[in-house]
């Protein structure tokens, strides 16, 4: 599988993450073993988690799907063919959250422990912290770079004047740079990431890497009525956002192009967003070995000129 180069990084990656969050939480460790398995088989190296997955789980406390990463790490002797990409800063528990430089450098041990690991790849803000100065962030991670624990670093949820903000400090301090922006972004959620960040990420070549890639699973076809939202725990709340008439008007445009190209709507969704600009891969989760076929399958697939207007006539975006 061809590699796409991450930012100004040096890395480079699959044109697909795999998303870490369903670890532990919809899938038990034995199946998310066979998910990275497949993954890793079937060319993709990146893979993508969070210290804070999956916190909202009754009785979890966070870190969860770190510790599957890892043990997987260890069992499989995979760590120099992956790229791990972790993050810190949402909140774990009232005591655990930000992007102070003393929470940055206590919880990064805890990420390098649960992965089973002494370097981080891609270490990445989860969430903007506007109460700490944006150099006190980034001074954290200068010295976490510095000593080999962190090799990148990026941001996630943040605004376009925020993520440049950051830039400006890295110039003028000398501090490592965000070399990614993981926000959302998928063929509903278009507005804001293509009229403020796309933009600032193209000037600066940062590698856009979106999560949500298939609004929670609504893109891929399978919650189209009230009954639908029963097939997961995730149900509730693609329900309240995506299934309305926006939502299933842009269901169809998927299908038609599905048709065409004779693939599935994921397939479709997310080789939508490997051919937007500013993306370098979009982060997908997979509950089952069949699903990560599929979703692998999209890193071959080229839409034409006609599907791509078929999806814009669905979802067009307003101009500024």
């Amino acid at each position: 599988m061809q590699t796409r180069p991450l930012g100004r990084s040096g890395l480079s990656i699959s044109p697909l993450m795999l998303g870490g969050n369903v670890f532990g939480w919809t899938i038990d460790e034995a199946t998310s073993f066979a998910v990275l398995d497949a993954f890793v088989a079937g060319g993709g190296n990146a893979i993508d988690t969070a210290d804070g997955y999956s916190v909202w789980v009754p009785g979890h406390v966070g870190g969860e799907s770190e510790t599957i990463i890892g043990k997987w790490l260890q069992r499989r002797g995979r760590r120099d063919d992956v790229v791990i990409a972790t993050k810190v800063g949402w909140e774990v528990n009232p005591d655990n959250k930000g992007l102070k430089k003393d929470y940055i450098l206590r919880a990064v041990e805890g990420s390098l422990k649960r992965l089973q690991t002494d370097y981080i790849d891609l270490y990445q803000s989860h969430k903007d912290d506007p109460t700490t100065p944006v150099e006190e962030t980034l001074e954290a991670y200068a010295q976490l770079v510095k000593a080999g624990k962190v090799r990148v670093i990026g941001a996630s949820n943040f605004t376009k004047e925020r993520l440049s903000e950051s830039l400006a400090a890295s110039k003028q301090h000398g501090f490592p740079r965000y070399e990614t922006l993981q926000n959302l972004y998928n063929l509903y959620d278009r507005e804001d990431f293509e009229q403020n960040l796309a933009p600032l990420l193209l000037q600066e070549n940062i590698g856009a890497i979106p999560y949500y890639g298939l609004a929670a699973g609504f893109l891929t076809g399978k919650y189209r009525t009230e009954a639908d939202l029963q097939k997961s725990p995730r149900g509730g709340g693609v329900g309240q956002k995506y299934l309305n008439e926006k939502g299933l008007a842009l269901l169809t445009a998927i299908d038609a192009v599905a048709d065409r190209q004779q693939a599935t709507p994921a397939q479709v969704a997310l080789a939508w967003l490997m051919q937007a600009p500013s993306v370098t891969a979009p982060i997908a989760s997979a509950t089952s070995v069949g699903q990560v076929t599929e979703l692998l399958e999209a890193t071959e697939l080229r839409l034409s000129a006609e599907d791509l207007a078929t999806l814009e006539k669905a979802q067009p975006i307003s101009a500024n």
